[in-house]
């Protein structure tokens, strides 16, 4: 593994444990946290093995940080968008449609990494990346709604970050699908490339 990925996934833990101290509620960042735990070995483990590239690894690095504040301060109650939602008029804090959004933009390139070595085709790829984004977002949400029913009902509704808003879910999985959607028509030409350069290795 390179230098400098082993620098990134150092950077993250500096970043989750300084996130870690004194969350603002506690059960909720146990919550907030059992993906990313679980998760972190299987990212090193895929990147041994498919060999991601720094670039895929800075998006994920800086959406897995936002994950990790959001988690400190719940999605709902995040502080440092506040000036953004009073700029914009936002009747809520939609720290959390953002980092919605950015799973579907910033997570794209890794998914696309790993889905190129099982098949060739560009727009293929491309289509296949789109889609499991998608699945997973929709996946997120039941699995989010489930763990606050089956660990913390108490705390359903500061996991959830809901806000008093019934499409909640389904704005978020919008969201997520707008960020992914705009790699594939707007990032095509960078991916094409991508993919042409990995095929010549």
């Amino acid at each position: 593994m390179p230098r400098s990925h082993k620098m990134l996934y150092a950077l993250y833990i500096v970043i989750w444990g300084i996130a870690a101290i004194h969350p603002k509620y506690p059960a909720d960042w146990m919550l907030e946290n059992v993906l990313p735990v679980t998760l972190f070995p299987l990212v090193i483990w895929l990147d041994i093995k498919f060999r991601f590239s720094l670039t895929a690894l800075i998006l994920l690095l800086i959406f897995s940080a936002l994950h990790a504040l959001g988690a400190h301060y719940t999605y709902a109650e995040m502080p440092w968008f506040e000036p953004v939602s009073k700029l914009f008029g936002f009747e809520r804090n939609n720290f959390d449609r953002l980092v919605h959004f950015l799973f579907g933009l910033l997570l794209f390139r890794p998914l696309f990494e790993i889905l190129l070595h099982f098949v060739q085709n560009l727009k293929v790829v491309l289509w296949v990346t789109f889609s499991v984004i998608v699945s997973i977002s929709a996946l997120y949400e039941i699995l989010e709604w489930a763990a606050a029913m089956v660990f913390h009902p108490d705390l359903g509704i500061a996991f959830l970050g809901t806000q008093g808003d019934v499409w909640d879910a389904q704005k978020d999985m919008l969201a997520a699908d707008i960020g992914a959607a705009i790699n594939v028509f707007l990032f095509y030409h960078f991916y094409k490339k991508y993919a042409k350069e990995k095929g010549d290795d």
